[in-house]
């Protein structure tokens, strides 16, 4: 009996023997699992990025006419917007990279521009190819509107700065905020201040086309010769306009 059971305990022994796997056996099967499981998720993010792709497919081709115009619209405009961008940070590139000559160029064109701008208000002198107009009164004072008539006349036909004066010397620069009053014993006031008759408008732009707006059927020369006064034009280079315009001081704008 004891041979049998003997033999049934190896029996018993071989068999736990052989479910108890091996160190080198398992490292096997945990590499390979490992790459099975890599695959296993490969596998799966493609299907899902092909399933995302077959949707918006899917999705597009569903869409209304308008839908797709107004999605290829939206694109066209971001594509626009993008190349505008570019192109402004390439322009700043450039700027940067030219370095001081850039910085002087841009310093001369701020210059010229101001010194525009000071003409244009009044603050600086100015010369230049333009008119001197002489008015002179007939039976009738030159009244204020006449004088208004012909400044804006001057103004829509290219007039880049003007000054009037009158017999005794006063001088006013006219500007946008200028305005002409009728004064006492048939002088002219000019932003405040009294001229008397002839009056004299120094004006630098385009001789030819103030001269004809001047002389324009019902216009300037017109009104003053009904009523018996004169208007003498003549052609002057350089015109100098020397007169200023005091700027009043600002109460509430200030630079951007």
């Amino acid at each position: 009996m004891s041979g049998p059971e003997g033999g049934s305990a190896s029996g018993e022994g071989v068999a736990g023997d052989g479910d108890v796997p091996s160190p080198g056996q398992g490292k096997r099967w945990g590499g390979t699992g490992l790459v099975i499981a890599l695959l296993l998720g490969l596998l799966g993010f493609g299907i899902s990025v092909q399933f995302k792709a077959g949707n918006s497919d899917a999705g597009l081709a569903a869409a209304r006419p308008e839908d797709l115009v107004r999605i290829l619209s939206d694109l066209d405009s971001q594509q626009e917007r993008l190349r505008r961008e570019i192109s402004d940070l390439e322009d700043s590139r450039r700027q940067l990279d030219s370095g001081a000559q850039g910085r002087d160029a841009a310093l001369a064109e701020a210059r010229k521009r101001a010194d525009e701008l000071g003409i244009l208000a009044g603050t600086l002198p100015a010369e230049g190819p333009g008119l001197s107009i002489e008015i002179t009164p007939g039976t009738e004072k030159v009244k204020a509107e006449v004088i208004l008539d012909a400044v804006e006349e001057l103004r829509g036909a290219g007039a880049e700065a003007m000054q009037i004066s009158g017999r005794d010397g006063g001088t006013v620069r006219i500007v946008a905020p200028t305005y002409f009053v009728d004064g006492d014993n048939d002088r002219l006031v000019v932003a405040g201040l009294s001229l008397a008759a002839p009056y004299t408008i120094m004006v630098i732009g385009g001789p030819d086309t103030m001269r004809t707006a001047l002389n324009i059927p019902g216009g300037v020369v017109d009104s003053v010769r009904q009523h018996g006064g004169t208007v003498l034009v003549r052609e002057a280079d350089p015109v100098r306009v020397t007169a200023l315009h005091t700027a009043g001081e600002l109460k509430y704008a200030k630079p951007a």
